[in-house]
């Protein structure tokens, strides 16, 4: 049977100044107002996480920034 561990993690709101989770009080967000330093910060996280096993599984958005839920499989020994 496959089992798995599971981490969440914090990423603080400074270091996604200008991504789409700050939209404008009418709810509305555009992706092409988000710089291409502010993806490819993301995407750093991403590729780092995943050089050591992790999957991400979801990502949750708040005003001061984000959670990211990962998992990997855990190997038997």
């Amino acid at each position: 049977m496959e089992r798995f561990e599971y981490s969440i993690t914090r990423h603080p709101s400074e270091s996604f100044r200008e991504t789409a989770y700050f939209c404008t009080a009418e709810g509305t967000c555009r992706l092409e107002d988000v710089p291409v330093d502010q993806t490819a910060i993301l995407e750093s996280l991403l590729n780092e996480r995943g050089k050591h096993g992790w999957e991400l599984i979801q990502i949750a958005f708040g005003r001061s920034g984000l959670l990211a839920f990962w998992k990997r499989r855990v190997i038997d020994v």
